[in-house]
């Protein structure tokens, strides 16, 4: 009797411990999924936590710009963004609009206008530089151009805005005006001129008169 009892315990005590040895086991392999999860998750990118409170600021400095025919021009383009260090990974685009609607001209440094190597980025996207360059200018450059910063998230931040307005040489004394300032000019002038008539040509038929009478008393 004694012996019956003595090999139920010992089957008793063996159940335990494998329990027991189950038990560790499941837990040990729980604490690793959740150790390599945490590896997992610290090895990703250092992004925001909620992107909503992404912030980028895109400043386009002086609002206006001239130049002449043939020159070179730089359209200054900054952005900054405290929540996202790697700026060189943001898309940086540059468009241009005028009287005949919106052009696309450069994404990342890369012309989307075929055959042109007038236009290109000169500035360091790293740090947050993407200003614009023109070279040899014709009129036809004229317009406002934007700079925009895409965001991750998807979300698109424009600049203010630069007008670059081109002056023409006339070739007369070496006078270089714009269109806008050639037509108003000529304008005036023209205005002038039917102003001073309309003065003068009563003071003229009285010099008239008297000439008349003058030679007849004659």
């Amino acid at each position: 009797m004694s012996q019956h009892f003595g090999k139920l315990g010992r089957a008793a005590a063996s159940s335990l411990l494998f329990f027991l040895l189950v038990d560790v086991g499941v837990s040990g392999g729980s604490a690793s999924k959740e150790n390599a999860a945490v590896s997992h998750i610290t090895a990703q990118p250092p992004f925001p936590a909620r992107p909503e409170l992404w912030h980028l600021s895109v400043t386009q400095k002086p609002a206006k710009e001239k130049a002449k025919e043939g020159e070179r021009v730089v359209l200054n383009c900054h952005f900054n963004s405290p929540q996202w260090p790697s700026l060189s990974k943001l898309t940086v685009k540059w468009y241009k609009e005028d009287e005949k609607g919106r052009m696309d001209l450069l994404e990342n440094n890369v012309t989307v206008l075929p055959n042109n190597s007038r236009v290109f980025m000169s500035g360091d996207l790293s740090q947050g530089d993407a200003s614009l360059v023109i070279l040899n200018v014709t009129i036809s450059d004229h317009g406002i151009y934007f700079c925009t910063v895409t965001l991750p998230d998807g979300k698109v931040v424009t600049g203010d805005g630069t007008k670059l307005r081109i002056r023409r040489a006339l070739g007369l004394f070496g006078i270089e005006e714009s269109i806008g300032t050639i037509i108003g000019v000529v304008a005036a002038g023209i205005g002038g001129l039917v102003v001073l008539i309309i003065i003068l040509t009563p003071q003229l038929r009285k010099c008239i008169l008297c000439m008349k009478q003058g030679s007849r008393q004659a």
